[in-house]
């Protein structure tokens, strides 16, 4: 089998009121031993404690990273800000709080290397939070033929304990890439749409890629540790706040009214109320019959919601403004691009 020159990655970090972990998952990145590699920052914090300030500054001269800051907050936004901003081969996403081991970047490069039909890959995801569960007897040798279904998959894919490679419909935002013809060629963009914590952008995204024929490949080996930090990020806190719960349901029926049949919206819908209203495995809520009625009224003001913003909305850019052209990718005989900040 004949392997390719080292493809060039561009290593794609949104990053939002994150300090010390948003340095040690950088720190993370610039040590690993990969030969071809840019990173990109997105950030959109207001104001950083001066240590993780000062620490961002001295990256601003090295020839690998690109520090972009914003005066908006939106995690699918960042994607295509830093997309078209890009100059690899291979785009890889990562959150702003994770560990990768050493021969991460190597992981992802060595499946568009070997397979053309790949055009994306989902790495495995460790949660710190998890990591008993994670490295317990549980063992998936094959998904189950339901993770390929839109309408219900959501709860059969298993990107934690499955450990062997495999076609999957998914990945897993804080761990995924895509060749740069997906976004170049395709056109393909993350819709800004998505509200709150952006659940299900990344899930939104992966439907839509579907279409051009690639594939999306489940790497075990191109695994991380996601840490989970309670501060910062896209992430809520409170799981009970109004704000969340209508999020939550909005994006998960925007996904769906966007991308699947009349009878996948209609499973979906299904599962969604079984596990999130009703509160039954594997949400596992409270089935008080207050509580029940109150994730109801978010079930249905949340798929309203969505209804609205397809009907009122004539573009899924709402925060980045597109670049006409993402620039060059290099070839193997150009030198890779210095990283050029603003």
């Amino acid at each position: 089998m004949t392997i390719e020159p080292d493809l060039l990655i561009s290593v794609v970090i949104p990053t939002y009121g994150r300090e010390a972990v948003l340095c040690s998952t950088l720190k993370n990145v610039l040590e690993q031993t990969y030969g071809a590699f840019e990173v990109i920052i997105v950030d959109q914090t207001k104001h950083h404690e001066p240590a993780t300030t000062e620490y961002l500054n001295s990256l601003k001269s090295h020839p690998q990273v690109a520090l972009y800051t914003v005066d908006w907050a939106s995690l699918p936004a960042a994607r295509n800000y830093a997309v078209e901003r890009c100059h690899g081969d291979i785009i890889l996403f990562l959150d702003d709080d994770v560990e990768l081991p050493q021969g991460f970047l190597a992981a992802h490069a060595r499946n568009y290397q070997t397979r053309p039909d790949i055009g994306a890959v989902a790495g495995r995801v460790f949660d710190r939070m998890k990591l008993a569960e994670s490295n317990a007897a549980k063992r998936i040798e094959t998904l189950p033929p339901e993770a390929m279904d839109p309408g219900i998959a959501w709860y059969h894919i298993d990107l934690v304990h499955t450990v062997k490679p495999q076609e999957v419909l998914t990945a897993r935002g804080c761990n995924m890439s895509f060749r740069r013809e997906v976004f170049a060629t395709h056109g393909l963009r993350f819709d800004e749409r998505f509200q709150g914590s952006a659940v299900r952008e990344e899930s939104d995204f992966c439907l839509r890629f579907r279409r051009t024929g690639l594939k999306i490949w489940y790497d075990p080996e191109a695994n991380l540790i996601h840490i989970g930090e309670e501060t910062g990020g896209c992430h809520d806190i409170s799981t009970r706040s109004l704000k969340y719960q209508l999020t939550f349901y909005h994006n998960h029926f925007l996904m769906a009214l966007k991308n699947l049949t009349p009878w996948q919206l209609l499973r979906l819908s299904g599962r969604l109320f079984d596990c999130h209203v009703l509160g039954n495995p594997p949400c596992n809520k409270s089935g008080s019959p207050l509580k029940v009625a109150s994730r109801f009224g978010f079930y249905a003001l949340g798929f309203l919601q969505a209804c609205g913003t397809l009907v009122t909305t004539f573009s899924d850019r709402v925060y980045s403004v597109p670049a006409q052209t993402m620039p060059g990718a290099p070839t193997p005989a150009e030198p890779r691009p210095k990283a050029v900040t603003n």
